[in-house]
C-alpha cells in the first residue's frame, strides 16, 4: 500500500458549491468506451498489470474454509505457469493484489496464504457490509475483530442515509472513527454510488471520505443494483485529483462490482491513466474488485500465447 492518508479537518467549503455537469460526464464516459483497445503484446501487458491490481474476492453466504483456501491458491498463481513462461514473465512475481473475504473467513485466508509462503494481504469487508444499516458501535467492533483476525486492509461501507440527507459532519465523524478502529490496517471506503442519488453526491461523499482519512475510495459493494460505472469513475477520480492538489496526499481508487471481462479491466486502467496518470497504475493506488474477472483475463492470455481459445479443462482453476 502507499503511504497512509492522514486526512484533514472537515472543510465543508470544498463541497458547498459543487456542481457536476452530468451530460458532459456521461458523454465523456461514452467516448472512453469507444477508445481503440490495445492488441497483441500490448494487450497482454495491460492484462498482466490488471491481474496485479485485482482484489480477488469471495463474499458469499456459503463460503467455507475450503473454497477460501482454493481462492488463496489462485491468488498466488493467477495465471498458469506455462503461459507466464511463454511470455517470459514467470519470474516477475505476478500475483493478485489482495484477497477479500468476510471477517469470519479472515483467519482461513491468512492461514492459507501463510501456508503458501506468500505475503498477499487479506482484505475484509466490515462496518455493516453491504447495507451499512448497522449501529456505529457494531461497525467499529466488527472492524476491530477483522483486524484482530489478521486483515491488513479493511473495506468499510458508509451509511448512505447520511449522504442523502446532507449530514456531512456525521458522515465525516463516522468514517473518522472507522479509520481509527482500523489501526495499522489500510482503509478502503465503499460509497455505494448506485444508491447516492446523484453524481454531485458521489463527488461530495468522495471528498468527505478522503478528509476523514480513507486510504482508498471504492465505488460499490457489488451487491447494489448499479455498481461500478464509468461516469461515477470519472467523478471519483477527479475528486481524488482535487484532494491531491489541496493536500498532497494520494488516495487510491477501486471500482468494484460488475467488472467481468478483460476488455472492461483495460478500459478502467486506461481511464485511470487518463485521469490520474501513470503513477496511479499500481496496486498501491488502484484496485479492481472482482470475483470472476480473473477467469476472462486468463482466457485472453491463453489465446494470446497459444492462438486458440481455452476449453473448460485448460483452465480448471479459473
Amino acid at each position: 500500500m502507499a503511504a497512509r492518508n492522514p486526512g484533514t479537518k472537515l472543510e465543508l467549503g470544498w463541497i458547498s458549491k459543487v456542481y457536476v455537469n452530468q451530460p458532459a460526464v456521461v458523454r465523456h464516459a461514452e467516448q472512453i468506451q469507444k477508445w481503440r483497445t490495445v492488441k497483441g503484446n500490448w494487450q497482454a501487458a495491460w492484462l498482466l498489470k490488471a491481474v496485479t491490481c485485482i482484489d480477488l474476492t469471495t463474499l458469499s453466504g456459503d463460503d467455507t474454509p475450503s473454497n477460501v483456501h482454493r481462492m488463496c491458491f489462485k491468488a498466488k498463481h493467477p495465471i498458469r505457469e506455462d503461459l507466464l513462461k511463454a511470455m517470459d514473465m514467470h519470474d516477475k512475481g505476478i500475483t493478485v493484489a489482495a484477497v477479500c473475504v468476510y471477517p469470519a473467513r479472515v483467519a482461513d485466508a491468512v492461514n492459507s496464504l501463510k501456508a503458501a509462503g506468500c505475503n498477499i494481504p487479506v482484505a475484509s469487508v466490515a462496518a455493516g457490509f453491504p447495507s451499512g444499516q448497522t449501529p456505529l458501535e457494531t461497525k467499529l467492533a466488527e472492524i476491530k475483530l477483522a483486524v484482530q483476525y489478521g486483515a491488513r486492509e479493511i473495506d468499510i461501507v458508509i451509511s448512505r442515509s447520511l449522504v442523502l440527507s446532507g449530514q456531512w459532519e456525521s458522515l465525516y465523524e463516522e468514517i473518522r472513527q472507522c479509520r481509527e478502529a482500523c489501526g495499522e490496517a489500510h482503509m478502503k471506503t465503499i460509497l455505494a454510488t448506485g444508491e447516492l442519488g446523484s453524481l454531485a453526491n458521489v463527488y461530495k461523499a468522495s471528498m468527505i471520505a478522503m478528509m476523514a482519512g480513507s486510504d482508498f475510495i471504492k465505488t460499490s459493494t457489488g451487491k447494489e443494483v448499479e455498481n461500478a460505472t464509468l461516469p461515477v469513475g470519472v467523478v471519483m477520480m477527479r475528486a481524488i485529483k482535487e484532494f491531491y492538489w489541496q493536500t498532497g496526499s494520494k488516495v487510491g481508487f477501486k471500482p468494484a462490482g460488475g467488472i467481468r471481462t478483460a476488455k472492461e479491466a483495460i478500459t478502467w486502467l486506461m481511464l485511470v491513466k487518463d485521469e490520474l496518470g501513470v503513477e496511479w497504475l499500481k496496486p498501491e493506488l488502484f484496485r479492481l474488485g472482482a470475483s470472476s474477472l480473473l477467469e476472462d483475463i486468463e482466457k485472453q492470455i491463453f489465446h494470446h500465447v497459444t492462438g486458440s481459445y481455452a476449453l473448460q479443462h485448460d483452465l480448471a482453476m479459473a
